[in-house]
């Protein structure tokens, strides 16, 4: 199967979450390509990495009016839960469940990436929200109720309201 690249198509115009998904991809890739000897090696960093990188997005979420319990912060949970369990599981030998694991984020990324991640990148954006200071031109489009769902038109609590 072949490695996920960086393209334009994983590109969401915030250039804080363009460039922590641009090290998520590099990192990847140099998983898929590790030799036995250093794949537990580069595992680790793509896990620390994503530790950071989930970390960094739920704290945007939290800042602009997502539950705890949105749909997002919940997959970043249950993804970064399974890419530890991977290390373990490589730390004992099953190096093939790694290598699966690669494979299976390879899949996942990209859609994840262009629903969960674009809505938010476009939440943010009409929020004003600056990633990197944390303060919000325009915090008068933010909702009045928290959101729930992931923040998109098709799985937020808005979508079955009437337009």
């Amino acid at each position: 199967m072949p490695q996920l690249e960086w393209s334009d198509a994983l590109a969401l115009e915030l250039p804080a979450m363009d460039e922590t998904h641009r090290e998520f991809v590099d990192l990847l890739a140099q998983v898929e390509a590790a030799p036995d000897e250093g794949l537990l090696a580069h595992w680790r960093s793509l896990v620390e990495h994503t530790d950071a990188h989930f970390g960094r997005e739920d704290q945007w979420m939290q800042q602009t009016r997502f539950a705890s319990s949105n749909c997002h912060s919940v997959q970043h949970k249950v993804v970064l839960q399974v890419m530890r369990e991977g290390l373990a599981r490589g730390e004992a030998g099953d190096l093939a469940l790694v290598r699966q694991m690669a494979q299976e984020l390879a899949i996942w990324f990209p859609q994840h990436a262009q629903s969960m991640d674009a809505a938010l990148a476009l939440h943010l954006r009409r929020a004003g929200y600056d990633p990197e200071t944390g303060e919000m031109l325009n915090p008068l489009a933010l909702p009045q109720e928290m959101i729930h769902g992931c923040g998109g038109a098709s799985c937020s609590d808005q979508a079955a309201e009437p337009a």
